[in-house]
């Protein structure tokens, strides 16, 4: 039951992008094509999943037990920046397109605050392993849900007549407000 209530939080209460408004730059940055949003929710997974998992074990048993608790955010910085560099050389052989589609935004899982938040609210919340990994892959689920829904919407919107002021950013912002108020609809189910 507990592990049910990480996951529905996770991806509908708490999500990681539409609640606590981490990884809004890949949200806003890779949400024209759905294609590039569906590649880039699989590489944030892959790292938000890959990094918990280290950044935990890095934290129960060097951190705390050498009390060097100090330097966990630049520890996970660095773990997360050598993931998103194993990514990239992943992607780079396996799916050239893909990695052409994402272009400077794969780099930017580097910098996305949400593989580190999710890596530090896991220290946070006291989660074990094995919750820690429910609550990465939920968040990453979360924020997968997120972009492909603003993905299809934003594909849509290309083929409507939106008024000129209203074309591009705007009107994406306007809808990411209107998709963040939907989410809240799910406020109080956990």
């Amino acid at each position: 039951m507990e592990y049910i209530i990480i996951i529905i939080s996770a991806i509908f209460v708490n999500n990681i992008v539409l609640a606590q408004f981490l990884g809004i730059c890949p949200f806003i940055g890779v949400s024209k094509k759905l294609g590039t949003a569906v590649g880039m929710s699989g590489a944030v997974l892959f790292v938000m999943t890959l990094a918990t998992i280290v950044t935990y074990v890095i934290w129960q048993f060097l951190l705390v037990p050498f009390e060097l608790e100090y330097l966990r955010t630049i520890s996970f910085i660095l773990v997360i920046a050598a993931l998103v560099q194993m990514v990239e050389i992943i992607l780079k052989k396996v799916s050239p397109s893909l990695f052409q589609a994402l272009g400077i935004f794969l780099p930017l899982i580097t910098t996305n605050c949400a593989v580190l938040g999710v890596a530090i609210l896991t220290i946070q919340n006291d989660y074990n392993l094995l919750e820690g990994v429910v609550f990465a892959i939920a968040s990453a689920i979360g924020f997968a849900l997120a972009l492909i829904i603003f993905a299809g919407i934003r594909e849509h919107l290309e083929l409507m007549k939106v008024p000129k002021g209203m074309r591009g950013v705007p009107v994406s912002l306007v809808v990411a407000g209107i998709l963040a108020l939907a989410f809240m609809g799910f406020a109080g189910i956990v």
